[in-house]
């Protein structure tokens, strides 16, 4: 890993997800949660902040800019992105509320357990834990979308499949830190 001294484009991306959410919760939040551009333009942003982590980190790699603060930041910007839309999502009536918990608890305990075990050194992210991540962020941003009623259905088990792998991949993070 390259030491970084100065601010770099990865770490300024992951600071722009960051500071963008507060303007995907207003586009959410805008007008009751009821008019349906503005949960297009909610979508939209939120999509453009998810790829913004695809982005940073790609950059990150393939100009040897990994830093600690990259490390530490890009997990935190992650969970807030997810937390800002579960949360908007819940409060608005679109995603049930069981789901935001599970994901938030999952999300939680994996970053206290990352923390505790750090000394030891990062457990970096699994395919599974990408793929989680995946169908997390499209699943809510689903909710978000004014789907027509006849893909509720593919909906719900995109989103199935979002919890499965987000209680699977918690429990396999744990059973790696563990055996570490």
């Amino acid at each position: 890993m390259k030491k970084v001294s100065r601010p770099n484009l990865p770490n300024s991306l992951t600071i722009f997800r960051v500071l963008a959410l507060p303007f995907c919760a207003y586009a959410l939040f805008k007008n009751n949660g009821q008019d349906s551009d503005w949960r297009i333009i909610a979508f939209a942003l939120f999509f453009i902040v998810g790829l913004s982590d695809i982005l940073d980190g790609k950059i990150a790699r393939d100009r040897n800019q990994i830093t600690e603060l990259g490390k530490l930041l890009d997990p935190i910007a992650d969970k807030a992105m997810l937390a800002t839309a579960t949360i908007g999502a819940s409060i608005l009536g679109m995603l049930s509320w069981w789901v935001t918990i599970v994901f938030l608890i999952r999300e939680i305990a994996v970053t206290i357990l990352r923390f505790a075990v750090i000394k030891k050194g990062v457990i970096p992210a699994s395919r599974g834990g990408k793929l989680k991540s995946f169908f997390q962020s499209f699943g809510v941003g689903f909710y978000i979308l004014p789907l027509p009623t006849y893909l509720h259905t593919p909906r719900d088990l995109f989103m199935a499949v979002a919890v499965i792998l987000t209680v699977s991949t918690g429990i396999d993070y744990f059973r790696k830190a563990l055996t570490k």
